[in-house]
This record gives C-alpha cells, structure tokens and sequence, in this order.
C-alpha cells in the first residue's frame, strides 16, 4: 500500500534542496545580525513535531554559538497572557501550519516584548508568518497525512541552514550541500530488520542524546499515533534515572547513535541492555548483541536528519503491519488549534 506518509516522505531531499536555495538570502541576513547583535537568548516556540525540531535546535544553537536556548510555553502569552522580558532575544517559532492560535498569540507577544521574531513555517500566508521579522519557509508543499514528515525534516534543515549562516562555519555550508543527496540515500536504507521485533511490541523505548534527541522525541510520537505503540523518548542520561527499569526482554529500545561526544556512553548503555537480554535496534555504530539498522557516517549535525528519513520509511511499513493507517490517525487532524 503506497501510503501519503511513504509518498510526502520520498519528496524530502527535493523539498530540502528546493529550501535551502531559496532561504540562503534571508537566512544570511538574520545570521549578520545575530553576529552583529549578540541574542541575549534564544526562545523557541513550537508544538508537536514542530517542538521535536525546538529540541535539535536548543543543542546544535548552544554548542556551536554559545547562546542559551530555551523553550517558551505558549501558554505563558495566549491563556496567562503574562508579559516577558524578551528585549534583545531572538525569538524562534517553528510550525508547519503556522495557525495555532497559541504559537501566534505567543509570537506577537514576542515581538511587543523586544524580540526578534523568526519562524520557520510552510504556510508562508499563516498569521505566524505575518508577525515575523524573519520567515524562512519549509518549502514542503501540500502535506496531506496527519502524520507530519517532510515538513519536519525541512524544520532540522532550517535550523542547519540558520546557525551555519549564524557561525559562517565552513563546515556546517558544506553539511547544507550534501544534505540533498544524502537524504536520498538515506530513504533507501534497509531498516526492516527491526519489524519482526516492533510488529507485535506494546511498548517501545526511543534513545537518543544530544543533537539526536530531537529526532528520538520524533520518532516515539511517530509509533503512538502512526502505529498505536506506546513509545516514548529518552535522553541516554535520562533513561539512567529511573526509566530503564522497565526494559527487559519484550520491551525494545530503538538507540540512535550520531557520531559525535555522546557516542561513548549511548553505545556503552546499548552493551548494558544488550547483557540483560533486552531487544536493542541501532542505529549507529554496531554493538554485539543488537538489531544494527544502517546508517550513513557524515557530520554529527546532519546524521539525525538521515536518521529521521530513514525511520519515516520504517514507521509506515510498520504501521501497516500493525493494520494501521498511518494517514488517518484515530482522534487526530492535520492542524491543531491550541489556545
């Protein structure tokens, strides 16, 4: 069954190229003015999927320009209606409709409040995108499924595109030039080897640290509304704390592995698990003992978006597997409107 999910996802590597050449301008722009004026803070602003792309942008920001990132409850603005203090921040919405009321009431509070106002967004007519200084668009075009896909892959690309402009590092400008192609090789990726272990699961453990957590929260909310699995993501530090206690044989953890700082430790966790005969899928560098999914080695800062390309594909064969329709999630519809 060739579904919506498995055909908007295909579309990836040609929405992210088409975006990246038409956002250069606009995202070389805000980049010399966060060089020139220093953000005191970065305020994310997101739900969803949209929030997931928040998660990858708090670490890729904080590492490579020293800012701290933090996230806003829209909340705060559009049911407390309480002001902020946000005079010298960049403020950074991310939202593939654009048209939660909240995102926009929090956005517009934003801007009264001092902020510099960016949004990454696909609807480029949506309020979000009339309050904002800044628009860089998705580029993602219809996306028909509930199940959000090519728009938050372009969200990652995006926030790349902004922070290399923002550091003019040479190596981030090329991670934005193989980004295209290495989409595409990551769509043909074979990751049916975890199917027979996810098809009858109930629930599932999603591991990710540092800039790969973003892409684990994505990939849990995937299996919970694509495949009614409950799934749920960790930092590889987090799952220490408590949550690990559940994992043993019947309950899977799904690791994802970029080759970065947080290597060491996330495959010395996917030893331990593997020791006490818990069913680990990795993707990542091979560990004795687990489900190895193949991925493709590049700059740390691009492999969580070939991560995610390559779970979208195996998130829809499971889904129908399950006699799921990953198109039509129960209780769900495309845009929601939170206050």
């Amino acid at each position: 069954m060739s579904t919506l999910l498995f055909r908007e996802a295909a579309e990836t590597a040609q929405v992210v190229a088409t975006q990246l050449r038409r956002n250069r301008d606009v995202a070389q722009r805000l980049g010399e003015l966060m060089r020139a004026r220093p953000p005191r803070a970065v305020v994310t602003c997101a739900r969803g999927s949209s929030d997931h792309a928040a998660t990858y942008a708090k670490y890729l920001i904080e590492t490579r320009t020293g800012a701290v990132v933090s996230s806003a409850a829209p909340s705060v603005a559009s049911v407390y209606q309480s002001t902020q203090d946000l005079r010298h921040c960049l403020f950074l919405a991310i939202s593939q409709s654009g048209r939660s009321p909240d995102l926009v009431a929090a956005a517009q509070a934003a801007r009264r409040a001092g902020a510099t106002v960016a949004v990454l967004v696909n609807a480029e007519d949506s309020p979000l995108a009339q309050c904002a200084e800044f628009v860089l668009p998705l580029c993602a075009g219809p996306e028909r499924s509930v199940a959000a896909s090519k728009s938050f892959i372009a969200s990652l690309a995006g926030i790349l595109q902004l922070v290399a402009a923002w550091t003019e590092a040479p190596v981030l400008q090329r991670c934005l030039l193989e980004a295209p192609d290495l989409l595409a090789q990551a769509w043909e990726l074979d990751w049916s080897p975890a199917l027979e272990t996810l098809r009858e699961a109930s629930h599932l453990f999603v591991i990710g640290r540092g800039l790969g957590l973003g892409v684990a929260q994505e990939a849990a909310l995937k299996g919970k509304e694509t495949c009614g699995l409950h799934a749920e993501a960790f930092s590889g530090a987090d799952v220490r704390h408590g949550p690990q206690a559940l994992l043993q044989g019947g309950f899977p953890a799904l690791m994802l592995v970029q080759d970065d700082e947080t290597r060491g430790g996330l495959l010395t966790l996917a030893q331990e698990l593997v020791e006490r005969q818990v069913p680990v899928l990795l993707a990542g560098p091979p560990v004795a003992g687990a489900i190895e999914l193949p991925t493709l080695v590049t700059h740390p800062a691009l492999e969580p978006l070939l991560m995610a390309q390559s779970y979208y594909r195996l998130v829809n064969a499971l889904a129908l597997v399950r006699g799921r329709d990953p198109d039509h999630p129960p209780h769900l519809k495309k845009v929601t409107e939170t206050h």
